[in-house]
């Protein structure tokens, strides 16, 4: 399995850390980053984002759309939001990553639904408006890509895992997946299922992957996603795991009042990393 745990932050990451403790403030943050998604690197964009919807079938669904405040085209990138629906904090991460240079597309699949936020079971039906979603967002004509690239987080990585193979999108309508910490199991599958297996779909799947995670994600998460990883490989499959030193799940959006300095170097190293991979399978 091709799995790098990012050790040359780790000192940083406890220097960090401590300078922020002793003096009792986040001294190390960047609030240019976490509000408006600039890194120092030679591809920030100023963003705008509008709310706009589809249907599928007979239920709308809302989108959050983020992308660079221009008149370009920009390669398509379907957002795929867990058990959190698309709140103030996963809205962030969207413009922070259409700040890279893409069309994001974030659907908020339970309220069109009038789920409730933090779901325990899975809606099924739930698929098919993923489903109808990247067909709204491929027939946009600000985007420069034929096809998107789904980036998930959580429960939303197994529905992007669903969106590729039961709906049959791998190579039609999907050129790759990238998700964090996913939920690489059925919800609804019961719990022996949860802790020692990960989802059927993955024998079938076959698009490039890139998954990130902290090594203090709760164990039967991990095992299912390293396992689901090493099946990815033995059968010659593009896929890459990162784990990252010193943070948990939801390194990525977590609240400033509980957010550290490693949180903010893995979610900017794990941005990045998506950025290069997705921009390679969507040119």
């Amino acid at each position: 399995m091709m799995k790098k745990t990012i050790t040359a932050m780790a000192a940083a990451v406890l220097l960090g850390m401590s300078t922020a403790h002793a003096s009792g403030t986040h001294t190390w943050w960047d609030d240019a980053w976490w509000q408006n998604g600039v890194l120092e690197t030679p591809t920030n964009h100023k963003v705008r984002t509008n709310r706009e919807s589809y249907m599928s079938g007979d239920v709308e669904v809302p989108v959050l759309v983020a992308r660079p405040d221009n008149n370009r085209k920009y390669p398509a990138v379907l957002f795929v939001h867990g058990r959190r629906g698309v709140d103030d904090l996963i809205s962030l991460h969207v413009k922070r990553l259409a700040a890279r240079g893409f069309v994001v597309y974030a659907p908020d699949l339970y309220e069109g639904r009038f789920i409730e936020k933090f779901p325990i079971e899975h809606d099924y039906e739930l698929e098919d408006d993923l489903n109808a979603g990247l067909d709204a967002l491929l027939k946009r004509r600000d985007i420069s890509s034929q096809q998107a690239c789904a980036y998930s987080h959580t429960r939303g990585g197994y529905y992007a895992l669903k969106l590729a193979v039961t709906k049959e999108r791998q190579h039609n309508g999907l050129a790759c997946y990238v998700s964090y910490y996913p939920h690489m199991q059925d919800p609804n599958a019961p719990e022996p299922m949860q802790v020692y297996r990960f989802a059927m779909e993955v024998a079938t799947f076959t698009l490039p992957t890139l998954i990130f995670i902290g090594e203090n994600e709760q164990y039967q998460r991990r095992r299912g996603i390293e396992m689901a990883v090493d099946v990815l490989r033995d059968r010659e499959r593009p896929a890459e795991l990162i784990i990252y030193p010193g943070v948990g799940r939801g390194f990525d959006f977590r609240d400033p009042s509980v957010r550290t300095f490693a949180d903010d170097l893995a979610s900017k190293d794990a941005i990045q990393r998506a950025t290069k991979m997705m921009n390679q399978h969507l040119k």
